[in-house]
């Protein structure tokens, strides 16, 4: 049994209904572990479809907490926002090599400033299966294994963010996603686990991955010359609401690599956020 499923037999009633996972609707069981933080968007848009049910309503605060002592902002109340002002595509540019020997984790003095009130400029961006990832020469990906693979962030906080983007969109693609998650994520419990489960859904794909792209961001924690930030990812979840998620990044041996909870997942039991709207995130997103 994947995260967020229940026992559907134990009721027939439409709330029960609108709020099954939505691993167990489009056969996510076996990636439930691995995709704890762009795929759990999904179930929060799942349960988000029944208008009279509780899911529905947006949270009035933030349920993932920053780490102690760092600011966190306070999403507005109100109605769950439905993303029609969507800011237009970034600026395609010619795409960056797959192996560069500049830019990314070669960058030896990248700009250290925390992006928060503009987006990255100059980005590429790129589907992963379904999902749209973005790119940039100066702050990576840089490098891209022979098996889809990529890597080599600059170690700054724009790297941070793009290294994390980057990572969620390609576990998410069944044709990489195990080696991904053997590639870019530190060693412990919670890799082995999600490495398991993306073995286990590569061998039974799902036809319908649902519908869910980036939609922008904000770094919850960045210290000066940081070895890990924190950053929070906010997805359009088929245009009927945003939901957001924390993700922890290290810097370890020249790039940046994923830290998993020991079940597997990303976020571990914290849930993510329903949006009333991005405000407080930086908009970013490579679907119009």
């Amino acid at each position: 049994m994947g995260l967020f499923s229940r026992d559907t037999d134990s009721g027939g009633d439409s709330d029960d209904e609108n709020s099954r996972s939505f691993f167990e609707e489009r056969g996510f069981i076996a990636s439930a572990i691995i995709i704890g933080a762009v795929l759990i968007c999904l179930v929060v848009w799942f349960m988000a479809r029944g208008t009279n049910s509780p899911a529905a309503a947006p949270s009035q605060s933030p349920s993932t907490p920053a780490p102690t002592g760092q600011p966190t902002a306070v999403e507005p109340t109100g109605a769950p926002a439905t993303p029609i002002n969507t800011p237009p595509p970034a600026t395609q540019t010619a795409p960056p090599p797959p192996n560069s020997h500049t830019g990314g984790c070669h960058d030896k003095s990248p700009e250290q400033g925390i992006p928060r009130a503009a987006a990255p400029t100059a980005v590429t961006w790129q589907y992963e299966a379904q999902m749209l990832v973005p790119l940039q020469a100066a702050n990576g990906p840089a490098t891209t294994s022979p098996d889809g693979v990529r890597s080599c962030f600059s170690h700054s906080p724009t790297g941070a963010v793009l290294a994390a983007m980057v990572l969620l969109g390609q576990v998410q693609n069944s044709a990489v996603s195990v080696a991904a998650l053997k590639d870019r994520v530190l060693p412990g419990p919670g890799k082995t686990l999600a490495m398991a489960a993306a073995e286990k859904e590569a061998r039974t794909p799902p036809t319908d991955p649902g519908s869910v792209q980036f939609a922008g961001f904000k770094v919850l924690y960045y210290p000066q010359n940081a070895t890990q930030a924190i950053v929070q990812i906010a997805c359009d979840l088929n245009r009927k609401a945003y939901g957001a998620i924390q993700v922890t990044m290290q810097w370890y041996r020249s790039d940046w690599y994923a830290v998993l909870q020991d079940d597997g997942t990303f976020n571990g039991t914290v849930e993510p956020d329903i949006l009333s709207s991005l405000d407080g995130y930086v908009r970013f997103s490579g679907s119009s």
